[in-house]
């Protein structure tokens, strides 16, 4: 059985105490709660992936003269940011949470690591043509690096309980397994469709324990996994995308010509940089880790932190995507899909940095909201000025809020984390059947 010791202010990890499952690969007790190399090198590849990601959306929405103009362009546009990068989304914290939650120096653990890289990379060079020539290579390498997850830790679990856990994941995997291989097969717009039919029956299935006819389900909120590692991987991810935005605007403005325009749209792109960190790291970016540890139940708080710091990261890539269009049509006159990226990216930050505020401490500090408010209604006019004018709106305004937050915080400490995890649903009171044993273990 397993033995969870108690902690002044510390969730403890598991022990495992019977002989038979002393090879399971589960973290111990006071085990290092930073991130291995190994999954520093994996984080790289995601530099890469999402370059790539930028890219292909960038190809969709910068138009050629005498090209195809209005909202047609934002077709592809969201099917590459939303449908590839919530795939890449998924690879990287499937991998995150495992790391949480079994001893990522275990031989076993690295091998799955080192899987999910290869897997990453190959999914990153497909991206730019991934509903096209590439969707093939995409899929498999996807497909393949979300199954040998579960499998792989299906043998290195031996006879531990938690393997049924793995047996749902990889039975649900398997299913989604083949839309996602059909899909493949398949022209761009059925493609699309069944990709994110696959990415919402997986979703759905995390969000409720795995259900598997026959095999049950399990609750987060049962889950041990390293709070305080956990935090730093989702703080790592997010480096990594506000990375990505200085690359891509680096990468743009290095191509030339130097003129003023784009120079003023470079110097913008790395102001919004800076400012996007400042407004992340203060504060709740600063105790994450705390309150992940601090929660009563980590894992529900670990999954909540992982919803908002997707949308933060989706954000992220919009903006860095506007940069690209600021940088190369400063001056010309803007299609309404590009005021959403560079606008609407500032935007879904806030908001959801709002709500990553309001998971640490319980509370939402008025300039977020405010901020997100006067983008949007600023919105229908920024369509009839040019590029550089709305990004420097969408700067000035991220500035106040990074003024206000320094304000408020002057001589004062980060604060005491109150979770409050937001997504999770009350559980129901624990029942006692005529076989609890049964019912025990097919709960996790």
């Amino acid at each position: 059985m397993l033995r969870t010791p108690g902690g002044p202010g510390r969730r403890r990890l598991p022990t495992i105490m019977t002989g038979g499952e002393e090879a399971a690969p589960l973290r111990r007790t006071g085990s290092a709660q930073r991130a291995t190399f190994l999954e520093l090198f994996f984080d790289l590849v995601y530099v890469f992936a999402l370059t790539r990601i930028s890219f292909r959306a960038f190809e969709d929405l910068a138009l050629e003269p005498g090209g195809t103009t209005g909202w047609s362009p934002v077709t592809g546009g969201v099917k590459t940011l939303l449908l590839l990068l919530l795939a890449l989304w998924a690879v990287w914290q499937g991998t995150a949470w495992t790391t949480s939650r079994y001893d990522p120096h275990h031989g076993w653990l690295q091998f799955v690591v080192i899987t999910a890289l290869i897997g990453s990379m190959v999914m990153g060079v497909a991206i730019p043509h991934a509903f096209t020539s590439t969707g093939l290579a995409f899929a498999v390498a996807y497909v393949v690096t979300q199954v040998s997850r579960p499998g792989l830790l299906l043998l290195a679990l031996g006879s531990h309980e938690y393997r049924r856990l793995k047996l749902r994941m990889l039975v649900t995997f398997g299913a989604t397994g083949v839309l996602w291989l059909t899909g493949a097969f398949l022209s761009p717009t059925p493609r699309g469709l069944l990709w994110a039919l696959a990415l919402v029956v997986e979703y759905l299935a995390a969000r409720f324990g795995w259900p598997v006819p026959g095999l049950g389900r399990s609750r987060a909120s049962r889950w041990d996994v390293a709070g305080e590692h956990l935090a730093e991987r989702y703080q790592q991810f997010f480096l990594v995308a506000l990375g990505e935005t200085i690359l891509v605007g680096g990468l743009a403005y290095s191509t030339g010509p130097f003129d003023p325009a784009r120079t003023g749209a470079f110097a913008v792109a790395l102001v919004t940089s800076v400012l996007l960190w400042r407004i992340y790291v203060q504060r709740a970016g600063q105790v994450l880790a705390e309150a992940v540890v601090r929660s009563r139940h980590p894992s529900d708080t670990g999954r909540s932190a992982a919803d908002t710091h997707l949308a933060m990261v989706v954000g992220l890539v919009g903006t860095a995507i506007g940069y690209e269009l600021t940088i190369e049509h400063p001056f010309t006159s803007p299609e309404a899909a590009w005021v959403v990226l560079v606008v609407g990216g500032p935007v879904l930050f806030l908001l959801a940095r709002a709500r990553f505020e309001y998971e640490v401490f319980g509370r939402v500090s008025p300039s977020r909201w405010l901020a997100a408010v006067l983008l949007v209604v600023l919105f229908p006019l920024l369509l009839h000025v040019v590029p550089l004018v709305s990004a420097t709106v969408a700067a000035l305004v991220l500035g106040g809020v990074a003024a206000a937050d320094a304000r408020r915080a002057r001589g004062r400490p980060p604060g005491t984390p109150r979770p409050t995890p937001v997504t999770t649903p009350p559980h129901p009171p624990r029942r006692v059947g005529l076989t609890p044993v049964i019912k025990k273990f097919a709960s996790r």
